[in-house]
């Protein structure tokens, strides 16, 4: 009996989770008011305050908020399977849109096509947005401000690998000194089945690998495992949600030559129209490196990381988020977040994408279409692309 309840709550997750990985556009928060909407409101699975708790944990996490969200709510109504059966629901639907535009990209060239350089102005006009909002909430007084324009300078004057882990270690150093006696939450605790000895085995398992995998790259000519590296490492690092992974993902792929600055930025722009998580950008990186194939390892590699940490700090967050100092360290990384996004946005994003005064103008009104007019992103991406291909004909 308790068998075949599991299999029904399965078969239910699968479903409602696939209709919202084909419907849920407008990025990461627009996910969470999805998810509320259909989670909470019309089918109660949890109350307001637990789910409030929630997303409060996987905010703080690195890793793809609205996701790791997404998969908890599978783990608390169908254990460890509910939670992978959420993140394939949610997420496929994406990954399977990008990869497409992959292969239909093969032997074309973007360098030259006028659509693309208009998916390139959109990729302008959403981080602006994202920038503007992350800013907001993220950096509301001067010395968070401060931390903000500390990031931007170093990784913009210190462009490798390694700023961008040193960059966010030090600035949750600063954090934890400016904020340590930061108020503490007082939420309830929140009841997962998930028990602290498989917690532990999960976050064994997400700081071996990222330890481990650059050895194993490091002693071997695989290419699926210098993949593989790449995607875990960058899925890893990113604290704020998909648009911050942009910086660290060119920063593996364009230098070293497997993707060019046009493909990397087409597939960005792409990425804009379709639903589901920003963070599946990487199945489109791996189908153009090594077909769909490498678009399925790369969709796996970038999204562990978050799935192992979300069992991993689930059984912990109640005692982790009452300590004023753990807090005060995540504040300090947050504001850094948009110092990095902020130097995304210039390099690679701006410069290769706004060369004219005609772009400028695009880009603007791109820009007021999603912001002011609160237009579908599914339609700015459209118009951004046909405006590419008139100003490319003109």
């Amino acid at each position: 009996m308790n068998r075949f309840k599991n299999l029904k709550s399965l078969i239910e997750i699968l479903i409602i989770s696939t209709r919202l990985g084909f419907t849920s556009f407008g990025g990461p928060v627009a996910h969470l008011g999805y998810f509320h909407e259909e989670y909470i409101r019309r089918r109660k699975w949890m109350d307001e305050k637990s789910y409030a708790d929630l997303v409060s944990l996987c905010q703080f996490l690195p890793g793809p908020a609205s996701s790791q969200v997404g998969m908890g709510i599978g783990i608390i109504r169908a254990g460890v399977l509910g939670g992978i059966v959420a993140f394939l629901g949610f997420t496929l639907p994406s990954v399977i849109a990008l990869i497409s535009f992959s292969i239909l990209l093969q032997g074309v060239n973007v360098a030259d096509a006028g659509w693309i350089h208009g998916l390139k102005i959109v990729a302008v006009a959403v981080v602006a947005h994202a920038i503007l909002g992350m800013a907001q909430k993220l950096t509301p007084d001067l010395k968070r401000k401060a931390i903000a324009l500390f990031s931007l300078v170093v990784i913009l004057i210190w462009q490798t690998a390694l700023s961008q882990i040193v960059v966010i270690l030090f600035s949750a150093f600063i954090g934890f000194f400016l904020y340590k006696h930061h108020t503490p939450d007082d939420s309830k605790l929140v009841e997962f089945p998930v028990s602290r000895k498989f917690a532990m085995i999960c976050l064994s398992l997400f700081f071996g690998l990222l330890i481990l995998l650059p050895i194993l790259r490091g002693v071997t000519s695989l290419q699926w495992v210098a993949l593989f590296d790449s995607f875990y490492r960058s899925g890893s690092l990113v604290f704020g949600g998909g648009h911050v992974v942009l910086p660290l993902l060119e920063r593996e792929f364009v230098p070293t030559g497997w993707l060019s600055e046009e493909s990397f930025l087409a597939g960005y722009g792409a990425a804009q129209a379709v639903p589901g998580p920003l963070f599946t950008f990487a199945a489109y990186i791996g189908a153009e490196i090594n077909g769909w194939q490498g678009g399925l390892l790369a969709t796996v590699a970038i999204f562990l990381p978050a799935f192992l940490l979300i069992l991993g700090t689930l059984p912990f967050w109640d005692s982790l988020r009452r300590n004023p100092k753990v807090k005060g360290a995540l504040m300090g990384v947050n504001a850094a977040v948009v110092g990095i996004l902020i130097s995304a946005f210039y390099q690679p994003i701006w410069t290769s994408s706004i060369l004219t005064t005609i772009d400028f103008a695009f880009a603007a009104i791109l820009f007021s279409m999603l912001v002011y007019w609160k237009l579908p992103p599914w339609i700015v991406v459209l118009t951004g692309a046909i405006g590419g291909l008139l100003l490319g004909i003109s």
